[in-house]
């Protein structure tokens, strides 16, 4: 491996100054510097000016991050060096190129890290869906008055439903581990599990369709790609017990927007969205007023001090890697075509 002159690795920060800011702190870069000859800052942004290229003229590694420009043939020219990435975000697709993989080169993604706040958004969501308590405390601030417990329907509550994961991802997987403690009945979909696994991870295989009509609550996960594009049809939704929630924080374009609007609105099924699309959704939307549609602003994703989880993770796939451990969270060429 290429080293520098004291004989560790030489690394550069390549991301938007504003994601570098959030991500990086202090300690992120310090405890980077401990293993490897890590360039000052400010960080690459752009790979055509001439400072970019005089720093990738020696470096072997690259910290990256959301804003990173595109690692093309072009820029990999004036990288001779670059043997890895570290990626302090989820997916690697806006940079990471064909070059990348025909050059071998090694890459690693904090998408472990960010999984987490994911799910935890997601079970939190299940959870206050079940007992409705965003409508009863629409309700409580509305009226000033408790509601009759005792006259509750028995539709509210979590004790017994179903909940439908659509893919088992890094994401999806993190939510089935968290709803395990909860008496829940989990069922899932993914075309990539087999049933033994599914029964593994504590859910019942069953078919798309199914997993509609039998489920309270559908959690979609999957990646959207372009044979996940609309797979969310109409439908399927139209399918969807009365009363049942569909739950989106992987891409707005997975679900059929306009059916899933047609649904809501008329109070068919509710939906908590923390993607729509397009994102953000036009100010005449019908689904910002609807009493039935929860928006959220893509917040289930790392936000705030949850961004040192991705900082930590990158860290540590840097030293492995410096060490001559290669990474534990590597991203494989063969996967992208079913990953995020």
């Amino acid at each position: 491996m290429p080293t520098a002159p004291n004989g560790r690795p030489r690394a550069a920060v390549a991301m938007s100054p504003r994601a570098a800011a959030a991500v990086l702190d202090p300690a992120s870069l310090a405890a980077l510097a401990e293993v490897c000859d890590l360039r000052p800052l400010p960080v690459l942004d752009d790979f055509r000016t001439p400072r970019a290229h005089a720093v990738l003229a020696d470096t072997d590694l690259l910290v990256t991050g959301w804003g990173c420009p595109p690692l093309d043939a072009a820029a990999l020219a004036a990288a001779p060096r670059l043997r890895a990435v570290a990626h302090t975000a989820g997916s690697v697709r806006h940079h990471i190129t064909d070059a990348c993989w025909e050059r071998g080169i090694e890459v690693s993604s904090a998408a472990a890290a960010n999984a987490l706040p994911v799910a935890e958004y997601t079970v939190a969501m299940i959870l206050l869906s079940g007992k409705r308590a965003l409508e009863q405390a629409r309700d409580y601030r509305a009226t000033r008055r408790r509601a009759d417990a005792l006259g509750t329907p028995l539709r509210v509550g979590n004790y017994g439903r179903t909940v439908g994961i659509l893919s088992a991802s890094l994401i999806g997987r993190r939510v089935i581990d968290l709803l395990a403690p909860y008496d829940l009945e989990i069922l899932l979909h993914d075309p990539y599990v087999t049933d033994e696994e599914a029964t593994a991870l504590g859910t019942r295989p069953v078919g798309l369709g199914e997993l509609f009509t039998a489920s309270d609550l559908v959690s979609v996960h999957t990646p959207l790609l372009p044979a996940t594009r609309g797979l969310v049809s109409r439908d399927l939704l139209t399918s969807m017990r009365a009363d049942a929630v569909l739950l989106n924080t992987s891409r707005g374009a997975v679900v059929d927007q306009d059916a899933l609007t047609d649904l809501v609105t008329a109070g068919r099924i509710r939906a908590v969205l923390d993607v729509t699309d397009p994102e953000v959704l036009p100010p005449e939307h019908p689904l910002w007023d609807c009493e039935n549609a929860l928006i959220t602003p893509h917040l289930a994703g790392s936000q705030g001090n949850e961004w040192r989880r991705l900082a930590d993770l990158a860290v540590g796939e840097v030293t492995r890697w410096a060490a001559g451990d290669g990474f534990a969270h590597p991203v494989r060429r063969e996967r992208l075509a079913f990953t995020a």
